[in-house]
């Protein structure tokens, strides 16, 4: 990544010895949602944007490692089926001075996935228009590729320009007002696209299951590269899917990759509490942050998941520099490049580093876990994260001083969850007929 000014967190003396640190605070998990140039429309006009680098795998993977510098939990990156606009419950706009077209998410992580070495890495994947089977694969694949440190953010479509990409189904216009998005009918047409996506994260977890850890073999002496009673059928049969498996992939590094997926108002907060590792979602204040903690940690406990940790990370747009007045002007400067004033469904922060650490600990104490940053402008708001926001949370005792674990499960304090198909030696005798039959469907699907 270029040069700049800002000085590495590691070079930052005052990090190496925290002592005015607060002991009683619990680390916060850090992430960064890359997206394009930045998260504002006008970021690409920068004077050190890299507008024409992209759609390059050095862009990417400079933006990663600036991440992995800062000893950042993982970095998510932003997919669609359809094009960047200005108005994005709509469809596609006209206009022509902001970034349009993107690279496929999954196979950009799987591009930087060798070229970093502990940092997660979670791409964006629609689950309303795509096949599970065809993700699972994917992401285990990425799991396999980054060692250990692969994740998903699950995300529904229901944009009329993406659904005519496909041609298999209709859904009602999205409304343009707060009156249409509380009607019925539209509270039900979401309501039956993340009970989708819930059946789509059931399907990821039991196809990466469909292999018990030690199927492989690999014995030369006889012969036997894989034990066929160590594959099994998910036989999955819901209102959305219906899936055979085994998957073709073995079980991922992680046993089950991280599922993490956005959530705004109550119906994707259950989603997000029975099915998800870590859950994002937009609290305009710490009070607010409370009611969306309390109300995710009810519907885990009734789902069954109460002993289970599942993070709760603020999603928070971040324009950053040393001078709050610089960040201010930084961000009223694009502004008017772009024509309009930054609105998105989350909060937005200009300041310092120093600020936004407290706005962060703030939010902490409101029960939030982590925190996923949005960057307005790449690279310099990365860069105030990593070089800036990370050396005062380690000063304030609140941040990691180095990676802890080599899989993203471990960095979060995720235990490697046991296959839920595995059976006792004594037990796996009578399946023998069946194994055969289900590594004949595994091959037939490569």
């Amino acid at each position: 990544m270029p040069s700049s000014p800002i000085s590495p967190a590691a070079e930052d003396p005052a990090v190496a010895n925290p002592a005015a640190a607060d002991p009683a605070a619990a680390p916060l998990h850090l992430a960064v949602a890359l997206d394009g140039a930045g998260w504002h429309p006008a970021a690409w006009r920068e004077p050190r944007a890299r507008p024409t680098e992209l759609l390059t795998a050095r862009y990417w993977s400079d933006l990663v490692a600036e991440a992995e510098h800062g000893l950042l939990d993982f970095v998510t990156i932003e997919d669609s089926l359809s094009l960047q606009s200005s108005q994005p419950f709509q469809g596609p706009d006209d206009r022509t001075d902001q970034v349009r077209g993107r690279l496929d998410a999954v196979l950009i992580a799987a591009r930087i996935a060798p070229l970093s070495r502990r940092i997660g890495l979670v791409p964006t994947a629609i689950a309303t228009h795509t096949e599970p089977f065809h993700l699972s694969k994917a992401i285990a694949t990425l799991d396999y590729v980054s060692g250990g440190r692969a994740g998903i953010r699950v995300q529904i479509s229901g944009r009329p320009d993406e659904n005519a990409h496909f041609g298999r189904r209709d859904f009602p216009p999205l409304p343009t007002d707060e009156a249409g998005f509380a009607a019925p009918e539209f509270q039900q047409a979401i309501t039956e696209r993340f009970d989708e996506a819930s059946d789509y994260v059931e399907v990821l977890r039991r196809l990466w299951d469909s292999w018990e850890d030690d199927a492989e073999i690999r014995d030369t002496a006889t012969g036997r590269f894989v034990d066929r009673k160590k594959l099994h059928y998910i036989d999955f049969q819901g209102e959305y899917f219906s899936v055979k498996g085994p998957s073709i992939t073995p079980r991922p590094p992680q046993g089950q990759p991280l599922v993490t997926a956005l959530g705004h108002m109550s119906v994707p907060y259950r989603l997000i509490a029975r099915a998800t590792d870590v859950g994002y979602v937009t609290p305009r204040d710490a009070a607010h942050a409370r009611e969306i903690t309390a109300e995710i940690r009810a519907e885990q406990a009734a789902a069954g998941r109460a002993g289970e940790t599942l993070h709760v990370f603020g999603d928070l747009v971040v324009f950053l520099d040393d001078d709050a007045a610089a960040a201010e002007g930084r961000k009223a400067r694009l502004d008017q490049l772009a024509g309009a004033e930054l609105r998105g469904d989350a909060r937005i922060f200009t300041g310092t580093a120093a600020q936004l650490a407290d706005l962060l600990l703030e939010l902490q104490q409101a029960g939030l876990t982590g925190f996923r940053l949005r960057p307005g402008a790449l690279p310099d708001d990365l860069e105030q994260i990593t070089r800036r926001l990370v050396p005062e949370l380690q000063r304030r005792g609140a941040f990691r001083l180095g990676y802890e674990a080599d899989t993203l499960r471990g960095l979060l304090g995720l235990p490697r969850p046991e296959n839920r198909y595995a059976t006792p030696a004594a037990e796996t005798a009578p399946v023998a007929e069946t194994a055969a039959a289900a590594v004949g469907a595994a091959a037939a699907a490569v």
